[in-house]
């Protein structure tokens, strides 16, 4: 396993596989009072949500649907708020796999993540960043580019990406430099029906990513969510196979829909990586 592992680190080092991070990449990234992880996962985020209390089964499932209940019941801005309180206005500790990350400094990286560790990773280079929208008005796009020179972010339009710069792609949003947020059912479904239809990716991205490879790490493919967001975003990837995911103890559901995408799972965790 080290043999293969090793040689997709050498890959992602050189740009040609692209890492695709998962609520896992963030295991280790604690608070530094209390020691309690940072809420990532799927159960981790509605239990924080919720003032430290699972919600009803149904609505334990996935949480944009417990987003959705929370938004039905005390409005978008409540989902939006908690956010923000857990990802720009809690302090935690580094990830190790972000400080992985921030060592080989890959030219694209696709984290579905909503933290801005990631974005810490880059704060001393220039940068492109893209983030999700949904449901909003006066674009035909969902999504909003940023360019950081080095110290701030810029808007920018489409036409202003310096495709030379590293491309940090973050579908599911963050707090800097301004909120934005893709969290319950209703944003979901704007926000992935306009990806199926081409308009939540930059063209820029759509020209990079053909023939590129993917690196799964930290991603479960136990839910609808995800399995929809990754088809879309690793359209066009190259042939046979299209990535490896890095997956301790897959499901059958998970190997199915891996032998569908054509990924090889590598049934090894974040820290099998972060030992080459």
């Amino acid at each position: 396993m080290s043999t293969i592992l090793n040689r997709l680190v050498q890959e992602v080092a050189a740009g040609t596989l692209v890492p695709y991070l998962g609520a896992g990449a963030l295991t280790g990234a604690v608070d530094p009072v209390t020691a309690a992880p940072i809420p990532a996962d799927s159960d981790s985020l509605i239990i924080a949500m919720n003032d430290g209390k699972p919600m009803a089964p149904r609505l334990m499932w996935e949480f944009p649907r417990a987003a959705m209940n929370v938004e039905l019941k005390r409005g978008r801005s409540a989902v939006h708020r908690f956010l923000e309180t857990t990802y720009n206005q809690r302090t935690w500790t580094r990830a190790p796999l972000h400080d992985w990350l921030q060592h080989i400094r890959p030219p694209y990286v696709i984290d579905i993540n909503r933290d801005t560790q990631l974005q810490d990773s880059y704060a001393d280079i220039p940068h492109t960043l893209i983030r999700g929208i949904a449901r909003t008005g006066g674009t035909d796009y969902r999504f909003r580019l940023h360019h950081y020179d080095g110290e701030r972010y810029h808007e920018i339009n489409q036409q202003a990406i310096d495709s030379t710069l590293p491309i940090l792609f973050k579908p599911m949003g963050s707090p800097r430099p301004d909120p934005t947020y893709i969290a319950s059912d209703a944003d979901y479904v704007d926000y992935i029906t306009e990806l199926m239809g081409g308009f939540a990716i930059p063209d820029v991205v759509k020209t990079l990513r053909i023939g590129k490879r993917y690196l799964f790490i930290g991603l479960r493919f136990q839910r609808d969510t995800e399995r929809m967001i990754m088809s879309d975003m690793i359209y066009n990837a190259a042939a046979s196979p299209a990535g490896w995911a890095l997956i301790p103890e897959p499901t059958d559901k998970e190997r199915r829909f891996c032998q569908k995408k054509d990924v090889v799972i590598i049934e090894a965790d974040v820290a099998d990586l972060l030992t080459i």
